[in-house]
């Protein structure tokens, strides 16, 4: 299956494209609401300005894919591999990112509010200036990870070890 077969068949009415293979495809701004890509393959693709609102992107690869100002409201990410991803500016409020790994993403700029990222790998990600606010980031690995900026206004840090966040940049506006 190619990007531009995927998209008719969404057309079309199918929302189902679980364990579909579209490495380093191109898929920016395309509209996939409610799609269903459990366990896909998306690694290096470029679905930059694409909407994935309610998309179930669960066990997902999306490494080193290009994610920037992509919708993904209320997606369920549950333990998806995003790392060194490029979700920049993306919109994830209210996602379920619980188990996945982010590690050296760059999340600046993203709005995170109500989501929940417990147990998420975050090393090394840059979180300059995202908004986490009303955030779970239980037992979240933020070692090394960049927090200037960030909005962490009442979200919750159990179990987060203080070390990880002593070897942060953290600078943290709430």
């Amino acid at each position: 299956m190619n990007a531009q077969e995927m998209l008719r068949l969404y057309s079309e009415g199918k929302r189902d494209f679980s364990h579909v293979s579209l490495v380093k495809v191109c898929l920016t701004n395309a509209n996939l609401i409610g799609a269903h890509l459990t366990g896909a393959h998306l690694v290096e693709a470029n679905l930059q300005g694409s909407n994935l609102t309610k998309a179930h992107l669960a066990q997902a690869k999306m490494n080193q894919s290009k994610l920037s100002d992509t919708e993904m409201i209320n997606a369920c990410l549950i333990d998806a591999e995003m790392i060194d991803s490029d979700l920049s500016g993306a919109d994830l409020r209210q996602a379920d990112l619980s188990g996945a790994d982010l590690s050296g993403a760059n999340l600046g700029g993203a709005d995170l509010r109500g989501s929940i990222l417990r147990d998420v790998n975050l090393s090394g990600a840059d979180l300059r200036g995202a908004d986490l606010t009303g955030v779970s980031l239980s037992k979240t690995n933020l070692r090394g990870a960049d927090l200037k900026g960030a909005y962490i206004d009442e979200s919750e840090f159990q179990e987060v070890e203080r070390r990880e966040l002593g070897n942060s940049n953290l600078s943290i506006s709430v």
